[in-house]
């Protein structure tokens, strides 16, 4: 196994590239690995953490006439974008997809869907195995259960991908908070979807813009 270490190694956003896939209802209906609540909230801090940092973001869905659209968390992020519907389970196997991503001309490939032991998994593996540098977002992605979430994780590895959490990902990609342009957008992203570290920025907003009062 190549061990992935070093600072080239982490994620850049000017070479990046994100494939969202089939984030359904179908699939939503029988996700049993983590809360659904938290997967679709999850889903849609890393469409908006891609926003904020320029990232191509291709979204493609399953035979979405039965399976049902992608949910409007994710593409209300990105209005009018055309989703890549397929047939193929494995989204790798799609040469409108691969395309796509070929024309970014972006190495590092980010992955994020449902389920995770079919529709994730298939991709990440063979596009690692024809040399993409490539993440699965596992907080975004979800399984039938724990246990196929689990083993899917452990098979990927095993092929060289990466694993991330989506504000570990944002992070990465923010590196210094110096960085004006997109410190404030993610910041916004995290105040809608980081919980309660959101929650307690606002509340040290609010205590630093709470005047003391005067000493009788």
């Amino acid at each position: 196994m190549t061990f992935r270490n070093g600072l080239a190694s982490l994620l850049r956003p000017e070479d990046s590239v994100l494939v969202m896939i089939d984030h359904q209802p179908y699939q939503l209906a029988n996700l049993n690995s983590h809360d659904p609540h938290m997967v679709v909230n999850n889903s849609a801090a890393l469409a908006k953490a891609a926003k904020v940092f320029d990232v191509p973001t291709i979204l493609t869905s399953v035979v979405a006439d039965r399976g049902g659209r992608i949910f409007p968390q994710i593409t209300d992020v990105f209005p009018g974008q055309e989703i890549i519907d397929r047939t193929f389970i494995n989204t790798w196997e799609d040469p409108k997809v691969v395309d796509i991503v070929k024309a970014t001309g972006r190495k590092q490939l980010i992955m994020a869907g449902l389920w995770t032991e079919i529709c994730v998994a298939m991709p990440a593996i063979q596009a690692a195995g024809e040399g993409w540098d490539v993440t699965v977002i596992t907080d975004a992605s979800g399984a039938v259960s724990a246990e196929a979430h689990d083993v899917a994780i452990h098979r990927m590895i095993a092929a060289g991908v990466n694993m991330m959490t989506w504000m570990a990902l944002a992070a990465e990609w923010q590196r210094d908070w110096a960085r004006s342009k997109t410190a404030m957008p993610l910041n916004d992203v995290m105040l809608q979807h980081a919980a309660g570290s959101g929650i307690a920025f606002l509340w040290e907003q609010q205590l630093l813009n709470t005047p003391v009062a005067a000493q009788a």
